[in-house]
């Protein structure tokens, strides 16, 4: 193991978003950080002497060079592994909401490990609700569990695909926001001058679960269904650019009602974000972008959440369910998430796919709205076949 006299900290997932984001934010804080991955070509890349750059696009490329950490493989390393996370002040993770349980076994491991009285800070860094109580209640021992403290986040930065064999390098967009609820931490502070530490978080996660992913969203479902292969071209198209608008002055009104966030301040926020998807130097596929759509269309997530609460609170969530109704239309057939979709919309009657992919019931004030969609998507599938 490397001696070294930083602060460490470990964080699950050497992806675009771990090394070029989170990663990036810990050393610059100050911390040594130790990446745990199961790539090893891209472990082997990142455990070279000149380490990696992050470059920041924004009209001009910032180029950070980073070097205070180290990689490892977090199945054939598990000893090591463990080892780091005794030592850790904090441990993070972006591998995604559903691989969460997965490393929670490590984790366990590490603070079984631990000998500072001083609790481990451990936080998921994902693009999911209370993402950080995933790990902790896949955590199988109590008394291991009582040794860490969970913080949720709330994270937002667009990583743009890469150019092939760039790695370990990684181009970003300029914007970066995390957001940490440190109300668990009871007084204790992080030492993380890049992030914003709160004690109320669900604004902030609804704020940009509902604009920033419901706006990349409703462009990828809306652009596929007229043709578009990428945001940008979407984004350029009069129609989606004004249907990706009607969604987020819907979830805007949500969120002034449900936050009561300032309806000026967050116009500005929603400018921004369009501004920010718009972006050609962060341009991404619509078919990467709609992908997972059996956890998108949930019932917490970027679409359903805000619809239900518009149809309960507000009325007719018009531009959602255009959204919604697009969605069902989606149709990358390599994914395995659109397939489910799919099959559950030929096998199930229209309340039954509701409850089970919207989460709504029929008492819910959004299930007729919805029932209508789903009965013309069963029709028109019944015809094709």
């Amino acid at each position: 193991m490397v001696e070294q006299s930083a602060p460490i900290a470990v964080h699950f997932g050497a992806g675009n978003i771990g090394r070029g984001f989170i990663g990036a934010l810990l050393q610059d804080a100050g911390y040594f950080v130790v990446y745990a991955d199961v790539n090893q070509e891209l472990i082997d890349s990142l455990n070279t002497p000149q380490g990696y750059l992050v470059t920041e696009l924004d009209g001009k490329k910032r180029n950070h060079h980073y070097t205070n950490y180290t990689a490892l493989n977090s199945v054939s390393d598990q000893v090591d592994l463990s080892q780091w996370i005794a030592r850790a002040e904090i441990v993070t993770a972006s591998v995604g909401a559903s691989i969460l349980p997965r490393i929670a076994p490590s984790i366990e491991a590490g603070l079984a490990l631990r000998s500072s009285e001083e609790r481990l800070v451990v936080m998921a860094c994902e693009n999911a609700l209370r993402a950080s109580e995933i790990l902790r209640d896949a955590i199988q021992d109590d008394q291991m569990r009582d040794k860490a403290v969970f913080c949720n986040t709330a994270v937002d930065r667009i990583v743009p695909l890469q150019p092939a064999g760039s790695e370990p390098d990684v181009s970003v967009e300029y914007f970066s926001e995390w957001v940490i609820d440190t109300s668990p931490l009871e007084g204790r502070s992080l030492r993380l001058p890049g992030a914003k530490q709160v004690s109320n978080l669900d604004p902030y996660i609804e704020r940009k679960l509902y604009t920033v992913n419901t706006a990349h969203l409703a462009a990828a479902y809306l652009g596929e269904l007229a043709g578009h292969h990428t945001i940008v071209a979407a984004l350029n198209d009069p129609k989606v650019r004004a249907g990706t608008e009607a969604a987020l002055a819907e979830t805007s009104k949500v969120l002034v009602l449900k936050h009561g966030l300032k309806e000026k301040e967050h116009a500005k926020y929603v400018a921004k974000t369009l501004e920010r998807i718009s972006n050609p130097a962060v341009d991404d596929e619509v078919a990467r972008v709609g992908r997972d759509p059996m956890r998108k269309l949930s019932r917490n997530e970027r679409l359903i959440g805000p619809a239900a609460y518009y149809a309960e609170h507000v009325g007719r969530p018009e531009g959602l369910l255009a959204v919604i109704d697009a969605a069902l239309s989606f149709g990358c057939s390599e994914d395995h998430s659109t397939q489910e979709l799919r099959a559950k919309l030929g096998t199930m009657s229209v309340a039954e796919f509701a409850e089970s992919v919207f989460g709504i019931g029929t008492g819910d004030a959004l299930a007729p709205m919805l029932e209508e969609i789903i009965n013309s998507h069963k029709v028109a599938l019944a015809l094709d076949r």
